[in-house]
Parts: structure tokens; sequence; C-alpha cells
């Protein structure tokens, strides 16, 4: 058995390949397997960036959840947009943090231009 073969690939991001009604993913498993370790090792390396982001801007957690959004969807980006979303859920996951919410479900009181 080669070694992409023993690694667990999560249903959630397996899903960024499935089209609706569809069963097969639209990328081979190398491929898949390949996108996953990014996005895995990129939401681990951004653990320490957003705990020092946290603690040094005095903001939310949500408020840096949605900054690493922000960052990992420039143009030029090494993920997909559907992607940088499933590494900001990994990476609130990894830090025990809630899941980004959208803007339209934060607190109408939350400044959501804490960055800009």
């Amino acid at each position: 058995m080669s070694e992409d073969n023993q690694i667990y690939i999560p249903e959630s991001f397996m899903a960024l390949f499935l089209q609706p009604g569809r069963y097969k993913p639209t990328a081979g498993h190398a491929e898949v397997s390949a996108r996953y370790e990014l996005c895995e090792d990129m939401a681990h390396m951004l653990t320490e960036t957003a705990q020092n982001m946290l603690f040094s801007l005095g903001v939310t957690e949500q408020d840096v959840l949605t900054q690493c959004l922000r960052g990992l969807q420039v143009e030029g980006s090494v993920v997909s947009e559907p992607e940088s979303v499933w590494v900001v859920h990994r990476l609130a996951e990894l830090l025990n943090w809630p899941a980004l919410m959208s803007l339209e479900e934060r607190r109408p009181d939350a400044d959501a231009s804490a960055f800009d």
C-alpha cells in the first residue's frame, strides 16, 4: 500500500471536490490528497500567527479568523477560495475557537473593519 492511500481525508475536505448530486470527486485521489496536505499544513502553520494576532491586536477570535481568510483569498494565493474557507474552519478547530461566522451572522455591534 502506498503512503498516499494511508492519508485520511476528512469528508469536509472531500466535499470541496464533489459537485452537488455527484459521488465522484472532480479530481483524482493524488491531487485531492496533495491539496488536503497543503491545506492541513496551512491551518497548522497559521495557529501561532492567529494566537499572536489575538494577543497583540486585542481583537476577537472572529476578527482574527476573518483576517486570516482575507489573507488566504488574495490574488495569487496557493489555495482556492473554497479551500481557504476550509483552512480557516480547520484553524478555528485547532485553536478550539468558534467557527468563523459570516458577516451577516456576526453581532451588529462587532467591528468588522478592525483590520481595514
